[in-house]
């Protein structure tokens, strides 16, 4: 663990995200909550979704010592959760997206994509799945505006970053 990179990584996953106050987040891969309850402290609530039950009690746990409010956490797979919420007309301003090195899975991009949130901020661990990733976004009407590296490993091959897209409005819309 690299704690200062960790705080950059997660500066520039807000920065990214350009919160006001007024936004709904979802977070899938949420983990513990980390950048959950970090982004929290600007949207008005933030929805994290993660696979490990063990690791959703442990975001609500970090929740409750912060005393961050404005989240919810749940388990389960984001490509089911989301859908879930969408039914109980929970809309998504931002989604943010850590997930491992394999990447997103193909169901939850078109989740993301049917969402239609106004932003998307990527945070990962793999080039060539970001790269991947990125390009099935765009095919479903984002753009990608930047991406940031970040060595949370010095002198090792790996890196992590963060993208920041933006879904374009088409015409019709």
């Amino acid at each position: 663990m690299n704690p200062q990179q960790t705080r950059v990584l997660y500066e520039k996953a807000l920065e990214y995200a350009d919160l006001k106050g007024n936004e709904n987040v979802i977070d899938a891969y949420c983990g513990i909550g980390t950048i959950s309850l970090f982004l929290a402290k600007k949207a008005k609530h933030v929805y994290g979704v993660e696979i490990v039950p063990e690791a959703i009690e442990d975001a609500k746990s970090n929740a409750e010592l912060n005393g961050i409010n404005n989240v919810t956490f749940t388990v389960g797979a984001a490509e089911e959760i989301i859908p879930k919420w969408q039914n109980q007309d929970i809309k998504a301003d931002v989604v943010v997206v850590d997930p491992p090195r394999k990447g997103l899975e193909k169901s939850l991009i078109d989740t993301i994509i049917g969402l239609k949130p106004k932003k998307v901020v990527y945070v990962s661990c793999n080039p060539s799945t970001l790269a991947r990733d990125l390009r099935l976004l765009e095919d479903g009407g984002f753009k990608t505006i930047e991406v940031q590296p970040v060595d949370m490993f010095p002198q090792t091959t790996h890196c992590e970053a963060v993208a920041r897209i933006e879904r374009v409005k088409k015409a019709d819309e």
